[in-house]
């Protein structure tokens, strides 16, 4: 049987509560948005994938079977969410559909994953 021990604290902060809370407050609107892209990125290959596209102008599905030593589909698979969530673009070139990241999301993306995001 476990033993629940409540917290007991010999006093409350309640200028450190109340900041704390309007601290959340104020990046309400921004915490859905990170929350998504971290579920996004949490999945290993999809991270793999932006991190890789950072540091490399435009890869093709090829490239990255290439690159992941995986096959082509469950790749192509993870374009599709990264595209659906607006983190990457495509552009087609004869036969080869090229992927970089979105022009609006590099900047944003390379700070987050560098830490210097506030």
């Amino acid at each position: 049987m476990t033993k629940f021990t409540a917290c007991k604290r010999a006093n409350v902060d309640t200028l450190m509560i109340e900041s704390a809370q309007d601290m959340l407050e104020a990046v309400e609107g921004e915490t859905e948005e990170k929350v998504k892209l971290f579920a996004l990125l949490g999945n290993e290959v999809r991270f793999k994938i932006v991190l890789l596209l950072l540091n490399v102008e435009r890869v093709c599905v090829c490239d990255l079977a290439d690159i992941l030593k995986m096959n082509q589909s469950p790749i192509s698979q993870h374009l599709r969410k990264l595209k659906d969530a607006g983190i990457l673009e495509n552009k087609r070139e004869g036969m080869t559909i090229y992927y970089a990241i979105a022009s609006s999301k590099k900047e944003k993306l390379t700070q987050l994953l560098r830490g210097e995001e506030r």
